[in-house]
Parts: structure tokens; C-alpha cells; sequence
């Protein structure tokens, strides 16, 4: 009776993978450790398939999420696939008893974010005066961490957030690094978000007398401050 090779070849729903044993036994408990933690006699491994790689009848694509978690379950990032692609990821990690990434998945799942901005209707020029056009300077973003950086991902600017890591906390530091709302909107509808409410400060009609240099007057009148607020069940 010999001993498993340390690099394993598999087909997963005809998708091939090359990966480490020590990867494919690095969470207790899991499908993995019953099918390959017994040696190459054990009557528990998956079957060859013609190449002589063992065949694992599951999502071939969702399985790289699957070896991602494996391979560093504490710096792993859930997929932004939308809520049908974490729902058949949940199913993967039940079928592969992969605790840890069930918790990820259960954790990140229901929750609200708020999305605010602070803006104006900025007067046209050139011959264009009674042209208004909406003008944001940033879009701020407060909610759970964890459900923030799933949402809007590598377009998330964390550096007015002092306390960084701990993806369980709160923050309402976070803004993103563009100010395009419908974009926003876009990436929470994406991921199984919806609006539930929303408030505004509304236009001003009185302008203060103190103005900065360069501050147009009657632009002035029509800053605002709206906010939206997004649930996920």
C-alpha cells in the first residue's frame, strides 16, 4: 500500500484542475479528507477518467472558488457573481462539507448599505444658462464591511476608514472612486440588493452672503444631500 501523490490531477465536470494534496486535506472535516486522506487503495476516491484524473461530478467552474478558499481561507474573497452564484456556491461548499466557507457564505449573505451623496445642479456656460447638470463630488458608502467590500469590490476607496480590517464591523467611512450613482445602483442590484427608502435635503432657496471666491450664486441654491438605503434578505 503506497501513498498519495503530492500533486493531484482532477476533472471536475470536465473542467481540469492540477492541485496540491496538502491543499485538497487543509480544512478537517471535509468531503476531501474522507476521499483523498486514505491512501490510493481507499475505496472512498473518486473514479479515473480516461487522462487517468479523478472525476468529480460538480461544477467545474465554481470549483476554482472552492481550491480559492482552500488555498487561504483567511485572505479569500467571495465572488460578486450576484445572488444565483452564491446560492450554487453554498451548494458546493455543503456537497464538500467545507465548514469554514459555509460561514463566509452565511455571514455575507442579508444586510443593508447606505449610499449618500452631497451635490449640486451645476449651471451650464457658454450660452447654456438654462442648461442644469447634476454635479456629485463623492459617494459615500456606510453599511457591514464584509457586505461593502462584496458589493463594490476593487471600486471601494477605504482610506478614510481608520480601522481596517475586521470585516464584521461597521463603518460609515467608506466612499467609492467614481462618482457615478447609476454605476452604484448597477453593482447593488447586481449582487440581489434593492431600495427600500431614500431621503433628501431637497434645494435650498436662500444663499449665504459669505461665498467663497469663484462660488457661482445661483448655483448655490441648488446643493442637496440624498441618500439610499439598499436590503438584501
Amino acid at each position: 500500500m503506497g501513498a498519495m501523490p503530492e500533486v493531484i490531477e482532477l476533472n471536475v465536470g470536465g473542467t481540469g484542475y492540477v492541485v496540491s494534496l496538502k491543499t485538497l486535506l487543509a480544512e478537517d472535516g471535509s468531503w476531501f479528507q474522507d476521499a483523498f486522506g486514505s491512501g490510493p487503495d481507499s475505496a472512498a476516491l473518486p473514479p479515473h477518467d480516461s487522462q487517468g484524473r479523478y472525476f468529480i461530478d460538480r461544477d467545474g467552474a465554481l470549483f476554482r472558488h472552492v481550491l480559492a478558499y482552500l488555498r487561504g481561507p483567511a485572505a479569500y474573497a467571495l465572488p460578486t457573481g450576484g445572488v444565483l452564484e452564491r446560492e450554487q456556491l453554498r451548494q458546493e461548499a455543503e456537497h464538500f462539507r467545507l465548514a469554514g466557507l459555509l460561514e463566509l457564505l452565511t455571514k455575507s449573505g442579508p444586510g443593508c448599505i447606505t449610499v449618500g451623496y452631497r451635490g449640486s445642479f451645476q449651471f451650464g456656460r457658454d450660452g447654456l444658462a438654462d442648461v442644469k447638470f447634476r454635479k456629485i463630488t463623492r459617494l459615500l458608502v456606510h453599511g457591514r464591511v464584509a457586505l461593502c467590500r462584496e458589493v463594490f469590490g476593487d471600486t471601494l476607496n477605504e482610506s478614510r476608514d481608520p480601522d481596517h480590517g475586521a470585516p464584521d464591523r461597521y463603518t460609515a467611512r467608506f466612499f467609492l472612486k467614481h462618482v457615478f450613482i447609476e454605476q452604484a445602483f448597477d453593482m447593488l442590484q447586481e449582487q440581489g440588493f434593492r431600495m427600500v427608502g431614500s431621503c433628501g435635503s431637497g434645494t435650498a432657496g436662500s444663499v449665504s452672503e459669505n461665498l467663497k471666491p469663484g462660488v457661482d450664486t445661483e448655483e448655490n441654491r441648488w446643493n442637496h444631500y440624498n441618500e439610499f438605503v439598499f436590503m438584501r434578505d
